[in-house]
């Protein structure tokens, strides 16, 4: 593989898994509009590990707070003491999970890959980039994530599912729905962001096993590369998303949706002879 595609598919995949933005319909653009080569499960491990690897140690302080809260349940309960928030925290990003898992089982059985057009692609990127505008500009940012109730965490799952729609973006919908509840951006991309650990070790356990029955689960440098530079990208894309937000709004994203919805959509119906 090219070095040039490994640094492409390492950047896609790590800058947009966390933004806005929808790595999925980036994933299938690259090599639609460019003609490189498919990459294989193999790669497309790579880069889910890394990226896997990024946003659990950028959390770190949250998956050990909830990890402690959670060896510590036996006391707690004998001592008749509360429970910590971060126990609370981790039922409401299990509870968000459930949706997609019976969702994502269903789309993935019985549409397989009917969504993964550049048309679908478009509208979804122009529908849910407006939905994002609507809901930061329409709510008060007074909510921190210890407000969000089980009910809210559902809704918050309800619309994970719309993720499954190339262009929808996974981190996109979640933060949508956050800020529907009146969620400050901040908070709302942390609770999106945890919540796409369970998604990524999900997503990633498919392809591993996929990979693994092809029979040829062998590391080399390629592999190695792309998953360490998959790991960089998103690391940095995660700061720079949560230093933006404790300042700013997501209009920026919304705006870059728009343009590629625009875009993609002259492609499809506007530029006859490219599609």
């Amino acid at each position: 593989m090219p070095f040039v595609q490994i640094i492409i598919l390492a950047a896609v995949q790590g800058i947009t898994e966390f933004l806005p933005v929808s790595s999925s319909a980036h994933l299938i653009l690259v090599p639609k509009l460019t003609g490189l080569q498919d990459q294989g499960l193999l790669v497309d491990v790579a880069v889910h590990v890394g990226t896997l690897l990024a946003v659990m140690i950028y959390f770190w302080r949250d998956l050990l707070g909830m990890s402690t809260a959670l060896v510590s349940i036996p006391h707690q309960i004998s001592n008749h003491h509360r429970f910590n928030p971060e126990y609370w925290l981790f039922l409401k990003l299990v509870v968000a999970t459930l949706p997609v898992i019976v969702a994502g089982f269903l789309v993935n059985f019985y549409m397989g890959d009917i969504l993964r057009s550049i048309e679908v692609i478009a509208w979804a990127t122009l529908g849910f980039g407006l939905l994002l505008l609507i809901a930061d500009k329409s709510n008060m940012t007074v909510r921190n994530i210890e407000h969000i109730s089980f009910a809210g965490a559902i809704m918050v799952g309800i619309f994970q599912v719309f993720a499954l729609i190339p262009g929808t973006s996974r981190a996109g919908v979640t933060m949508t729905a956050a800020r529907f509840l009146g969620v400050e951006r901040q908070d709302a991309a942390r609770f999106s962001l945890l919540l796409s650990i369970p998604a990524i070790v999900g997503a990633g356990t498919l392809k591993g096993l996929e990979l693994y029955q092809t029979g040829d689960p062998v590391l080399n440098g390629v592999v190695l590369t792309v998953g360490g530079l998959a790991f960089l990208f998103a690391l940095v894309a995660i700061s720079l998303l949560m230093v933006w937000l404790r300042r700013a709004s997501f209009t920026p994203f919304v705006v870059y949706r728009f343009l590629l919805g625009g875009a993609l959509l002259y492609y499809v119906y506007g530029a006859p002879g490219l599609s």
